[in-house]
């Protein structure tokens, strides 16, 4: 009994990072600016995270996002706003200790007495970020900011999925309107 107590304690310590990081979404644009009478962007990558593949996908992403609110890729000297991509990438970790007998928290609170014994795991994840800013190619103006985080999985397909549904998120509500006067 007290191994498989053991034994959830770690499969839960181990899915709790990824349970804990669900892709986290924000938008900010320029009140004033009147997105309606723009239809044109280009877009390019501003700092790469060194994978061509993903760093296409994303841009693939952003482009069929944004086409759907019917507007127009065009070559960048001739659009009217460009799209620049930053992305970055970061390790993180997770710390989590479970106790078992002894009764609460090792101090023998709550019945059972004696001193408990303590399992800590570390997880360690690499979490993806993403900034999106548009600008006014006229006055190089910046218009609108995304950034989107997600944990990233091993999987290629996994993190095609998720590259996909930052996208989607970045622009459910795009055009934003203008301030109302």
């Amino acid at each position: 009994m007290r191994m498989t107590l053991k034994a959830l304690a770690v499969l839960l310590a181990l899915a709790i990072p990824s349970l804990a990081s669900a892709q986290d979404v924000k938008t900010d644009w320029d009140k004033d600016y009147d997105f309606a009478k723009v239809k044109t962007f280009s877009i390019k990558i501003g700092t790469g995270w060194g994978n061509q593949l993903s760093e296409d996908r994303v841009k693939r992403d952003l482009t069929e996002a944004l086409t759907e609110k019917g507007w127009k890729m065009v070559p960048e000297g001739t659009a009217e706003t460009q799209i620049v991509v930053h992305g970055a990438t970061q390790t993180k970790r997770d710390l989590n200790t479970f106790y078992s007998g002894g009764g609460y928290g090792g101090y023998g609170y709550y019945g059972g007495g004696g001193m408990a014994t303590s399992t800590t795991t570390v997880s360690e994840y690499l979490v993806g970020t993403l900034v999106m800013d548009m600008f006014d190619a006229k006055t190089k103006k910046l218009i609108f900011r995304a950034t989107a985080s997600d944990e990233l999985s091993k999987d290629p397909k996994k993190n095609e999925k998720k590259s996909d549904k930052a996208a989607q998120k970045i622009f459910k509500n795009f055009p934003p309107m203008p301030k109302k006067a």
